[in-house]
């Protein structure tokens, strides 16, 4: 039986999340316009910089620091970042980005998975319409990049997803 294209997407963002090189979540992004894909990220150091993965520790991992805070003491760039600088903004306007995340030590996927904060900001500017991810390997949530707008958890000072 032929997939969907949302998981059609999701399965090349999975694929992408492959080559990440954090020790805690690996993600992968797609961002999609007109059926076309613009670029993929995954979760990794900048360019010249030691991962993670060969530094053999992560420092937030070290201090159990909660998901979705103090991300200054990271190490990497989040896919939906890396797809974000490898595109154009006229290319990702009214664009889906696709996203999947899957617990490094497990392999699970990431359960209630979303942006960032600083990946909202980004995605936002970016021009994106909607953002897919994966919840299992069939189903998947849809959000409207509208809502990250409306719903501005910085107000508010929320921390994490």
């Amino acid at each position: 039986m032929r997939i969907d294209k949302n998981n059609y997407y999701l399965n090349i963002a999975e694929a992408v999340s492959e080559r990440g090189t954090c020790l805690r979540r690996n993600f992968g992004a797609v961002i999609v316009k007109n059926d076309e894909i613009i670029s993929t990220g995954y979760v990794g150091a900048p360019r010249g910089r030691k991962n993670c993965c060969d530094l053999k520790y992560c420092l937030r991992e070290k201090m159990n620091v909660p998901r979705g805070e103090r991300y200054e003491l990271c190490r990497s760039v989040h896919a939906e970042q890396n797809a974000i600088i490898s595109a154009s903004r006229r290319d990702m306007l009214d664009s889906t980005l696709y996203l999947v995340g899957k617990d490094y030590k497990t392999g699970e996927y990431v359960e209630n998975a979303r942006p960032c904060a600083l990946c909202k900001r980004m995605i936002i500017n970016a021009g994106i319409k909607n953002v897919v991810i994966r919840n299992n390997k069939k189903e998947y949530t849809i959000l409207n990049v509208n809502d990250f707008i409306e719903n501005d958890e910085s107000l508010e000072g929320i921390k994490g997803y």
